[in-house]
Parts: structure tokens; sequence; C-alpha cells
């Protein structure tokens, strides 16, 4: 089955389908190994792991498409690109589109912002009019429907913080109106104003948990609630980054500190050598040497060392 069927599957049962965000191959991988059936490229998270910075709308979009391919192609199981803006108008977003879904990419996420953008959760954001957006959704639906009728289009809403409730239900109809198979209203505030959207919306919502820690903006429902209320996704897109943020920040504290400037025996700050290379696959990559390499360069190459980690 296509990533894409089998991620509009999971998301059309309605049943709160967790979508973790990553913010490169590496935690990509790790989610996938730990049994999520979907991931979201993080915005945010891009823009911390690549640059450095925050989510203001400085990493780019070609950047943004090199970094989601090497997403997409590190796991097997569907990913979601985080296209923001969609790169300029209607024309760019359908540009945009054609190559999420010739990367293999499963959906895209597409908001209403004015560019330069900023994460969901921070003030100040700004909205392009709804009409403008409509004509990006009816852009990006009709590269969906030539290519890949299957490919998820959800379409963001940042409207709730200035206008509310009202005004983003409006909107999120208008968008699935134009095509989105999603809605995604980003700053939505507590259950009851999750329930309400979905009675109102004329399909599957999309909630944003943002770290399943604090919640942040939105009321911190557990999934399985969720489900019984009919949302269709559930994405937590900054967790990979701040958790990286705070192991680093705490390991090399306290490598810093420690008198001797190494931590001999504190095993508990990392995964060993060996577990790693496991992991990202270097067992496979000496299979193919042992396959494909003439074996007496292999005996030169390696001269009787472990040809794993030794």
């Amino acid at each position: 089955m296509k990533k894409t069927t089998v991620l509009r599957k999971a998301i059309m049962e309605r049943r709160a389908v967790a979508v973790p965000g990553c913010h490169d191959a590496l935690s990509a991988k790790v989610i996938e190994r730990c049994g999520f059936e979907a991931i979201q490229i993080s915005g945010y998270g891009l823009a911390g792991s690549c640059l450095g910075k925050p989510d203001v709308g400085l990493v780019r979009m070609k950047d943004v498409l090199d970094l989601s391919w090497n997403i997409a192609q590190a796991v097997s199981i569907p990913v979601m690109a985080d296209m923001d803006t969609g790169g300029g108008n209607a024309v760019n977003a359908a540009w945009i589109t054609e190559r999420v879904i010739a990367m293999g990419l499963a959906g895209l996420n597409i908001e209403d912002q004015v560019f330069p953008k900023r994460c969901g959760h921070m003030a100040g954001k700004e909205v392009i009019t709804a009409e403008e957006m409509v004509g990006k959704i009816r852009a990006c639906a009709a590269v969906r429907d030539r290519l890949d009728k299957d490919f998820i289009i959800n379409a963001r809403t940042d409207v709730f913080a200035a206008l509310g409730l009202d005004e983003a239900v409006r909107r999120a109809n208008l968008y699935l109106e134009a095509g989105a198979d999603l809605a995604f209203i980003d700053g939505i505030r507590s259950r009851a104003d999750i329930e309400k959207a979905i009675e109102a919306i004329q399909g599957p919502l999309s909630v944003n948990l943002m770290d399943a820690v604090t919640g942040m903006k939105t009321e911190l429902i557990p999934i399985p609630e969720l489900a019984k209320m009919g949302v269709g996704r559930v994405s937590i897109p900054v967790a990979s980054i701040m958790v990286t943020h705070k192991a680093l920040m705490g390991f090399f504290t306290a490598l810093k500190a420690a008198p001797a400037g190494i931590l001999p025996g504190q095993t508990q700050w990392l995964s060993s050598f060996e577990e790693y290379t496991d992991f990202v696959g270097l067992k496979d990559y000496r299979a193919l040497e042992d396959e494909y390499l003439p074996k007496g360069r292999i005996d030169d190459k390696y001269k009787g060392q472990k040809k794993i980690v030794g």
C-alpha cells in the first residue's frame, strides 16, 4: 500500500493518529523505531537544527525541500512535510506540492500566515485573506488530483489567536471546500473549543499538542480522548528538538564541570558506539562490502580487525 494511502486511511478513520515531529533524518528514524505510524517534519525543528535560529521564516525553501527528502528516504512510514506558507503565492504553492509528491512524502502542511511566518505558538502572527489562501489550496489540490489523489493536504489557519474560533472554523471549512483533506486550527485553546470545532468543521480536524508534556497553548488532552471526540490527527511537532536541546545541554554542562574533563562510567548520558552504529545501519553497509568488494580488498582494508566497530 502506498504511504499516501496509509496516511489517508489513518486520518480519515478519525482516531487521532499521533504524528510526532522530527527535525532531521536521525530523529525520524527514532520515531519510527519507537512504533509511531507517521511522522511530521517540524519547521520549528528544522530552523533550530539547521540554523540554531527561531522559527520565524529564516530557512530557505530549497533547504526545507532538501532536508525533507533526506527524512523521507530515512524511514518507511509516511512523512508529512511542513511547507509553511507554500513558498509564495498559489503558483509557488502548486510547484512545491509537485516537488513534495515527487520526493515521496505523504502529505504537507500549508498555512495562511503572512510571510515571513513564525511558529504557531508565538505571538505576533499575521494572516493573509481567506480568499488568497483558498487559491493556494485549490492550486495544491489540482496538483494532488493529477499526481496522487491520496496525498494529504493539511490546511492550517493561524487566525484563532487574533480573531477567535468562529473565524477559524469559517476558514477551515473554506479550505476544506477548496480541496484540503484536513483542517488544522493552530493555537486552539481548550477541550470545549476542540469539541465545537469538530462539530462545526466539515472534515477531519488536526490538533497540535506541541511537546506532549506542557501542551503550551493547547490544553493537553489524552490522545484516546481526542480519538473518542473524532479528531483526525494529533501532531507533536517540537518535542524532538526540545528533547535534543535538553540532552545536549545536560551532557556538555556536566562534561565542562567535571574536574577531569571526562565522565568515566557515566553511561546514562549516551548510547554506546556499537548501539548507535547498529541503529544507523553500519552492519548493512558492511554486508554490502562483503557482497560486492573483492575479498583481497576487504582483507587489506580491515587487516584482521573487527569489521564493524573495532
